[in-house]
């Protein structure tokens, strides 16, 4: 699809890294943009700081893990612009789980589905139709991962699962909108190919008390400045993809009607073949190994 002023785009988790990025880069391409975050402070300073800048801006505190509230965003998007043409269903957490995954607190896994998965598919159902009836050119983009998305992170393996979820439900939306020969397209992003300086590191701070852990944590959650400094003195090189670099992704991507927004990288093209000689060959999944910690 073309981008052109006085569209409309819709992000959540756009107070903040990613979603704030994306905001960024469709408010330049002239885009009226929506912003949803379940950070009010933070969501207030992005939507400021936008509207300093010329955007037009709807903003919006918003928990995508309850359907109510994702549609109440909808009907607020429609009543605040009468139009919606890119959606980014970007908001994601990490789960806080610890050990391994039969000692995991099912809270992790309810509240990670609940925005990770969850918050796509509420995305999808209460925009989309909305979307599809309009019959203009629109696009979802939903936001994966690396990991999980290509290879589960033994180590963080309920976010795995939920990214690995996203990737599937965004496939099947592809086929149905396909099907239905509808304008609207549909990518999967896997923000990267490196590292990056998000708010996912201490998504734990906006956990809600129905999804609060039954048993307290044996160890403290850590920074990402934390994992960064171990990562150093171990030895091991840290290199990070700025959040900039995956909204011009984004956007080349929707206007190229591309499914797969997957940056070029040795190491993921190494997992996705690994992944799949291991299911062609039907052997076990030792690709993993590099990952499994004692």
């Amino acid at each position: 699809m073309d981008l052109h002023p006085g569209q409309v785009a819709v992000v959540t988790g756009a107070a903040s890294g990613i979603g704030l990025a994306m905001a960024r880069r469709f408010a330049a391409e002239g885009l009226k943009v929506v912003l949803a975050d379940v950070e009010r402070d933070a969501l207030e300073r992005a939507a400021a700081d936008l509207r300093a800048d010329g955007a037009d801006v709807h903003a919006r505190v918003v928990d995508v893990g309850s359907r109510d509230q994702v549609v109440e965003l909808a009907d607020s998007a429609y009543e605040a612009y009468g139009a919606v043409h890119v959606l980014c269903n970007n908001a994601g957490v990490g789960s806080g789980a610890e050990g391994r995954m039969w000692e995991h607190d099912p809270n992790d896994w309810a509240w990670a589905f609940a925005v990770n998965v969850w918050g796509v598919f509420h995305g999808v159902q209460a925009f989309l139709p909305r979307m599809l009836a309009a019959g203009e050119p629109g696009h979802v983009v939903n936001t994966s991962s690396a990991d999980g998305g290509i290879a589960p992170l033994p180590t963080a393996s309920v976010y795995a699962v939920t990214k690995a979820a996203v990737v599937t439900m965004t496939e099947s939306l592809y086929a149905h909108l396909r099907a239905e020969h509808a304008r609207v397209g549909a990518s999967v992003l896997f923000p990267g190919p490196h590292m990056l300086r998000t708010g996912l590191w201490e998504s734990h701070r906006n956990r809600p008390a129905r999804y609060a852990k039954r048993r307290p944590r044996r160890t403290p959650y850590r920074s990402l400045e934390q994992w960064e400094a171990a990562m150093r003195e171990a030895g091991q090189e840290v290199r990070f993809t700025p959040v900039e670099e995956v909204a011009d992704l984004v956007v080349d991507g929707v206007r190229a009607d591309r499914f797969w927004l997957l940056p070029k990288s040795e190491r993921s093209d190494d997992q996705v073949r690994a992944r799949a000689r291991s299911m062609l060959d039907r052997t076990n999944p030792s690709y993993l190994e590099r990952f499994i910690l004692d």
